[in-house]
């Protein structure tokens, strides 16, 4: 499979961000079903006729397009994966305007723990986190009054919740949440805005006459292919005999292009493994270190991740650590390691399929496990202290 024909879902789908795709080609391979297990179309037809001669509200069962919507992803559905699911022509233009611009949202990016619906990463100012909606809180139930919206999120597909908690700018929606360590559960309701999701920003920090290099990567867009050799560049000409350090904040990134983050991996290691790519029919694809990059190699570096910290992230504090490049600073990551793709289809509708999963460089899949950090510290409660940051930087300092 060629890299430039595919765009990876190194995230998976999230509320904000989508990065879609061409090139996968259902249907070209030959392959033969086992004796008894093939593909029944006549049922199909069988049971639509049922309900056309008997159901009560036939009114429901005219629309035939609507009917076949329904029984591909229930097909899809079948394969009790969240992270493969169809989309019919509004839900995928909908999944599409992502990467296109602002919308309006609440900032919350969503993943799955446990099958349940979860707040995978938060974005920086945003409705989410001004309300104080934390990473890996798992959102039970989605109340939108204005709409009509009492919906329980048992069994919710992602582009499903996102329909429900996306609206019109200055709408509100409830939704309720339960957060490990938090007896029982608990309301919050979120006044929808625009979103605007930054690529990275960089801020140099003084700390007992040493300037440290603080890199905030919201998340692996397009936007990180131009803006990060900016920043190291900034980086390079500001060094001096002061100079710190970098500490690498992938707190609340969902991941995005996994391009971006073998980029910026490729700057803080000589060579080596970045991630390997393993497809469901057991080929492997490596992405190795560009050594044409290296500028940062000899720079001191720890990592900040949290239950935020997801896919394309999760593999680049992965591969530093695997290398023993860096620390890595925070709490256990949110555990996203497998490849989403999708295709579009003529009528509008697409499909996001899981088609491989990812290996750090030490063989480990971190799929619903995530990755541990070197020093363990839990996110304060006073927003305006960062005990984070702070034991980052005193671990960068030693």
């Amino acid at each position: 499979m060629r890299l430039k024909n595919i765009r990876n879902l190194a995230l998976g789908l999230a509320l904000i961000l989508v990065v879609g795709a061409v090139g996968y080609k259902l249907g070209q391979k030959n392959q033969t079903l086992p004796e008894g297990n093939q593909f029944d179309l006549s049922l199909m037809w069988k049971v639509r006729n049922a309900l056309m001669e008997d159901y009560l509200d036939r009114d429901k069962v005219k629309n035939d397009k609507e009917l076949m919507y329904g029984s591909i992803e229930g097909m899809v559905e079948a394969l009790d994966d969240p992270y493969t699911m169809f989309l019919p022509p509004e839900e995928n233009k909908s999944a599409n305007e992502d990467l296109a611009g602002s919308f309006a949202g609440v900032g919350i990016q969503l993943g799955y723990k446990e099958k349940t619906l979860a707040a995978m990463s938060i974005i920086p100012k945003s409705p989410a986190e001004a309300a104080g909606v934390k990473a890996g809180d798992l959102i039970l139930k989605i109340v939108d009054k204005a709409n009509k919206v009492d919906k329980d999120t048992t069994g919710i597909s992602l582009d499903g919740a996102v329909k429900l908690i996306r609206g019109e700018k200055g709408t509100e929606v409830t939704l309720t949440l339960y957060r490990e360590g938090k007896a029982g559960t608990f309301d919050m309701t979120l006044k929808r805005d625009d979103i605007n999701v930054p690529g990275l920003e960089m801020e140099w920090k003084e700390v007992n006459g040493k300037k440290i290099a603080w890199i905030k990567f919201y998340k692996f867009s397009e936007q990180i292919f131009n803006e990060w050799p900016e920043i190291v560049s900034k980086i390079e000409k500001e060094k001096g005999n002061n100079y710190g350090g970098i500490i690498l904040d992938l707190r609340n990134n969902p991941g995005g292009y996994l391009q971006a983050s073998v980029l910026a991996a490729s700057d803080f290691l000589k060579e080596g493994v970045v991630v390997k790519q393993e497809s469901s029919s057991g080929v492997t694809e490596t992405y190795r270190v560009d050594q044409t990059k290296g500028n940062l190699v000899n720079d001191k570096l720890v990592v900040l991740i949290n239950g935020g910290s997801a896919s394309a992230s999760e593999i680049l504090a992965g591969a530093l650590k695997d290398h023993n490049r860096a620390k890595l600073v925070g709490e256990k990551s949110f555990g996203k390691g497998t490849v989403q793709e999708t295709k579009e289809f003529k009528d509008g509708s697409g499909i996001h399929i899981t088609i491989a999963k990812w290996l750090l460089p030490n063989g480990k899949n971190i799929h619903k496990e995530g990755i541990t950090p070197d020093v363990e510290v839990k996110a304060g409660d006073d927003p305006k202290v960062d005990v984070q940051l702070d034991k980052a930087i005193e671990v960068l300092l030693q």
